[in-house]
C-alpha cells in the first residue's frame, strides 16, 4: 500500500454497505471516491470519504453510469471499482475488458454473474453441486398452486433500453393463483415460480474469492427485517455453521468464484436443510456487520486488487450483532399495517421490548458512530424528509 491509492465506491441509498466500505477503506488509509446521484448520500458526509463525484443514476441511465465509473478508473490513483448493488455488477462484468486496461477486476466476469442472476440456471448449477434447492420453474409451467408460493424475477436485474429495473417477489397464499398475462407485463418476462420454504431461520454466507480460493469468509443469521414478511435485514446477528459453510463453499467453488459473494439461504423446518435462495456477486447491504465481527471484507478486497492478499480471515466473534435503526422503526411500523399471507406477523407487543433490549445488549450500528457521526445524522435527516409532510 503506497498511501496514495484510491478505490472507486459506488454510493446507494439506504443500504449501508458503501458506508462501510468508505470508513472501512479510509482507515486503512486507502483514499475513498464516493460516486453518487445525490449531494446528500451519507458516505459524502464521512470524514473518510476523499473525494465525492456525482454520476447518473444507474436506473435512469446506466451506460452513462458506467462511462463515469470507467472515467474514474482512468484515473492513474485508482486500483479499482467496488461492486456494491447489482448495476454495477452489470456494468462491471460487461465492461470488464475495459475497466482491465486501467484497475484491478476483483469480480467475476460477465459468464458467471449471467449463470448467478439466471433463477432457472442457478438451481442446476446447485443441484449439481450438491446443495438443496426450492423446486423452481417457469411460471408457464408451474401447477402447484396447492401450496404457498414465490412468484419472483427469473433475474436479478433486467436492463432495457439503458434503463435497469428489478421486478421483485409476489407470495402468493395456498390456492391463491395469479394473473398470468398481468404479472408477465409487469416484469416485462416471464417470471419464475419457486414453492414456499417454511420456517424462520434466513441466514447467509459471505465470501471473498480470489481465483477460486477464500481469502475471507462470515456468516450471519436474518433476526429482523425491513417488514416482517422479509426484505433487506435490519437486525443480524453473526453465526458458524459448519453445514452452511459447506454448503457455501461447494457452491462458490464450482463457480470457481472470483471476487466477494453473498449466498442467502433459508433453514427447511421439515428437514432442517439449507435451501438455496439466491447468489449475489457482490457485497452485501450488512457488510458493517462483517467489520464489526472482525472480517473487514473491504481491505480484504483492496489487498487482492493490489496483487497482495491479506492473511485469510475465517475466524471472527460470533454472536456480534448489528442494527440499522432507521430499519428497525420501519419493521416495527410494519406490523401496524399487517395483512394476510403466508407469514404471519409478530406481535408488537412483544416486538417493542425485544429491539429496545437487542439495542443494549448489542450496540452496533450500521450508520452511527461516534468516530465518523455524519453519515448517521444525514440519515436521519433523510428519513425525516421522507416520512414528514
Amino acid at each position: 500500500m503506497t498511501g496514495q491509492d484510491a478505490v472507486v465506491v459506488p454510493s446507494l441509498y439506504p443500504a449501508p454497505s458503501s458506508l462501510a466500505t468508505v470508513r472501512s477503506l479510509g482507515r486503512a488509509g486507502v483514499r475513498t471516491i464516493a460516486v453518487g446521484s445525490s449531494e446528500t448520500m451519507p458516505p459524502f458526509a464521512s470524514k473518510y470519504c476523499d473525494e465525492a463525484y456525482r454520476a447518473p443514476a444507474p436506473g435512469d441511465d446506466i451506460e452513462r453510469y458506467g462511462d463515469v465509473l470507467l472515467k474514474l478508473a482512468a484515473r492513474d490513483d485508482v486500483v479499482t471499482v467496488v461492486p456494491l448493488r447489482e448495476a454495477d455488477v452489470y456494468v462491471l462484468s460487461t465492461r470488464r475488458d475495459e475497466f482491465a486496461e486501467h484497475v484491478a477486476t476483483p469480480w467475476p466476469d460477465y459468464d458467471t454473474v449471467e449463470s448467478v442472476q439466471d433463477g432457472l440456471r442457478l438451481v442446476d448449477i446447485a443441484r449439481d453441486a450438491g446443495v438443496a434447492v426450492p423446486e423452481t420453474v417457469s411460471l408457464d409451467e408451474w401447477d402447484g398452486w396447492d401450496g404457498p408460493a414465490a412468484v419472483k424475477s427469473r433475474y436479478s436485474i433486467l436492463v432495457e433500453d439503458g434503463e435497469t429495473f428489478y421486478p421483485g417477489v409476489e407470495l402468493l397464499d395456498a390456492g391463491e393463483t395469479p394473473d398470468r398475462d398481468a404479472i408477465t407485463e409487469q416484469m416485462r418476462h416471464v417470471p419464475i415460480v419457486q414453492e414456499f420454504i417454511p420456517g424462520d431461520d434466513e441466514v447467509g454466507f459471505f465470501a471473498m474469492f480470489d481465483h477460486g480460493e477464500p481469502v475471507a469468509t462470515f456468516q450471519h443469521r436474518r433476526i429482523r427485517s425491513y417488514t416482517y414478511k422479509g426484505g433487506a435485514s435490519v437486525y443480524r446477528e453473526a453465526i458458524d455453521d459448519p453445514d452452511l459453510e459447506a454448503a457455501g463453499l461447494s457452491l462458490l467453488k464450482a463457480l470457481d468464484w472470483h471476487g466477494p459473494a453473498m449466498v442467502e439461504f433459508k433453514r427447511d423446518e421439515r428437514d432442517g436443510s439449507y435451501t438455496l435462495i439466491e447468489i449475489n456477486p457482490r457485497f452485501w447491504g450488512s457488510l458493517q456487520l462483517a467489520v464489526h465481527a472482525g472480517v473487514d471484507f473491504p481491505y480484504h478486497y483492496y489487498r487482492v486488487a493490489t496483487g497482495d492478499p491479506a492473511e485469510p480471515t475465517f475466524d471472527y466473534d460470533v454472536g456480534t450483532a448489528s442494527h440499522v435503526l432507521r430499519g428497525e422503526l420501519i419493521y416495527l411500523t410494519s406490523l401496524l399495517t399487517a395483512d394476510d399471507g403466508p407469514v404471519d406477523p409478530p406481535s408488537l407487543r412483544t416486538e417493542i421490548p425485544a429491539v429496545l433490549r437487542s439495542f443494549v445488549e448489542q450496540p452496533n450500528f450500521d450508520y452511527l458512530s461516534l468516530d465518523d457521526p455524519m453519515p448517521f445524522a444525514t440519515d436521519m435527516w433523510l428519513t425525516l424528509e421522507a416520512v414528514l409532510p
